[in-house]
């Protein structure tokens, strides 16, 4: 069984994954927004306590997700591992630590993110995390582990 070759859609797909990502580093939301189509399924994983975890529809929701992350959170790193491309979906692999600002509990969160595209924007995200550690990180009281 010989490697498959990436498609140059691929390819394009997976430097677009890498631009959000470094947006994200800047703190520059409205460049997220322009790589995402008006009508984008955003998706994070996560119970009621973790403030940005839930469904949201559409770049005026996703900008609610980012305010949610940037008023809760402090990123103390993030680190996208492994880009997996085939077709229009790109999966990325990767690590952050987050301090819950209200109660300053840091957060090792291991995740998933898959970014599925057509005509070179993202129309659905969805990121899987250790909801249990962000959970506990978000609940006073208790020891994250």
């Amino acid at each position: 069984m010989g490697l498959r070759q990436v498609t140059a859609q691929e390819h394009d797909n997976v430097q677009m994954v890498q631009r959000i990502y470094a947006a994200f580093g800047r703190g520059d939301i409205p460049a997220i927004l322009q790589a995402l189509a008006p009508d984008v399924e955003w998706m994070m994983s996560g119970s009621a306590e973790i403030a940005f975890a839930g469904a949201r529809q559409g770049r005026e929701q996703v900008v609610e997700c980012f305010t949610a992350i940037a008023q809760t959170v402090d990123v103390l790193h993030f680190e996208p591992q492994e880009f997996i491309a085939q077709g229009d979906t790109v999966v990325v692999l990767g690590v952050e630590q987050l301090r819950v600002k209200a109660t300053g509990k840091v957060a090792e969160n291991p995740w998933v993110m898959a970014f599925a595209f057509r005509n070179g924007q993202v129309v659905r995200f969805r990121e899987f995390d250790d909801t249990g550690a962000l959970a506990a990180a978000f609940r006073p009281g208790l020891k994250v582990t």
